[in-house]
């Protein structure tokens, strides 16, 4: 295991322009780390910068407390598994696990060699294809491989780039699955970068939001979920992504597209008059015909435009019109997030049993003590709660930990039972 420490870690290109600007953040021994963002936002970037195959314009990279801008990738003593496996095709299986060991001009006896591969091939079920080429293998197959050659070196951390990129749907969930066993297991140091909302939220233990090479919040899943920071974070965090609305502030309530709702307390008397952008996750409204509204609710009535049933939830889309003074920063926004929405529109998740269908009036609520109130020119989230946020953090620590310690003594008792 290894504590990687980042800080103020900037990359300049030949034009000056840095694509990772000042970035700072520690990584606990054992931990596993997401970095996430849309296309171009620099975390493909920053985790070569771990492994060294980019320089550091400026500041420090530590590992184990030493810096170690300058060493070469391989005396980092990390092992990166690639987004297209970059496994050797004329090798079998058990050939490209070894490969790195022998790398190291018989530093590693073959007999230790040997145990080793076999440990990595019992962990990713690999037993019956040692023998076979990578030509010869599923997807799925040489990611394991591709996992098992990291596996082998024992090295201080494992580094992700998009691992399950290539991989279909379901192959994806399966590969999960099993980067979480294996990490738990090892209890190794992992930085793990993707794009992918489910692999972010079902995998990290904290996850880094980096927008233009800026990183806007590190924290667990669930905190990223409940209290972003900032217009960013909340938009692209979540999918659905979270609904912006327009807002004026009208004295004590707040004025929405539909509706009025009671203006939180943390909006100040400043505020009154202006517009600012209200954020509601599409699962926080529902249909007033199949659940009974709780107390303190919102309702209203809409025109639904376009519905999808997916058999456990249904999505139906609201058109509604935004004030010019809000629209071209929600579209910039829209872009920045990688979106692709034509119309400003509310995007509500309903219970699958509703019978609201495309161009159905329907009542709709939702709870307006969920929603987040941003302001439009900083995107600083105003009713974020700090002491809500710092609870969630040491919650999920504690969960970290706990998950931790038990594949541990898992894998401990494995093989007295085998």
């Amino acid at each position: 295991m290894a504590r990687i420490e980042l800080r103020n870690l900037v990359k300049r290109y030949g034009d000056g322009f840095p694509a990772i600007n000042d970035v700072s953040l520690d990584i606990a021994d054992g931990e596993f780390v997401i970095l996430v963002g849309p296309s171009g936002c620099g975390k493909s970037t920053l985790l070569r910068m771990i492994v060294g195959l980019e320089d550091i314009s400026e500041g420090d990279l530590l590992i184990d407390g030493k810096r170690v801008n300058d060493l070469a990738p391989r005396d980092r003593d990390l092992a990166m598994v690639f987004q297209n496996y970059a496994l050797y095709p004329h090798l079998t299986v058990g050939e490209n696990i070894a490969f790195p060991l022998r790398l190291n001009h018989s530093k590693v006896p073959e007999s230790e060699i040997a145990g080793r591969v076999q440990r990595a091939a019992d962990m990713l079920e690999l037993n019956d294809h040692l023998d076979r080429k990578p030509a010869n293998l599923s997807g799925g197959q040489r990611q394991r491989v591709a996992m098992g050659r990291a596996i082998v070196r024992d090295a201080k951390a494992f580094l992700f780039d998009e691992p399950l990129s290539n991989l279909d749907a379901k192959l994806r969930g399966q590969m999960r699955t099993e980067i979480a066993r294996m990490q738990r297991a090892l209890a190794t140091t992992t930085v793990y970068v993707t794009h992918d909302q489910t692999e972010a939220l079902t995998l990290g233990d904290r996850v880094a939001v980096l927008r233009k090479g800026v990183l806007q919040q590190v924290a667990s899943p669930r905190e990223l979920y409940e209290q972003p920071v900032n217009l960013f974070v909340a938009g692209f965090i979540g999918s659905p992504p979270m609904n912006f609305l327009p807002a004026r502030v009208r004295g004590d309530v707040l004025e929405l597209p539909f509706g009025t709702v009671p203006k939180p307390a943390v909006v100040g008397g400043e505020h009154d008059g202006k517009l600012l952008i209200v954020g509601v996750r599409p699962e926080h409204f529902d249909d007033v015909e199949v659940t009974d509204a709780p107390a303190g609710a919102v309702t209203f009535d809409v025109q639904v435009d376009v519905t999808e049933w997916l058999g456990n939830e249904l999505y139906a889309y609201v058109p509604f019109e935004a004030e010019a003074e809000t629209r071209k920063q929600l579209e910039e926004l829209d872009r920045e997030l990688d979106g692709e929405s034509l119309r400003n529109q509310l995007v509500v998740t309903l219970d699958a049993m509703s019978s609201v269908r495309d161009g159905d009036a329907a009542r709709l609520w939702f709870d307006p003590r969920r929603m987040h109130v941003f302001d439009p020119s900083s995107g600083v989230n105003l009713t974020r709660d700090e002491e809500r946020a710092r609870k969630i953090g040491e919650q999920s620590e504690a969960l970290r930990k706990r998950s931790l310690e038990r594949a541990q003594q898992q894998a401990a008792r494995t093989p007295a039972t085998a």
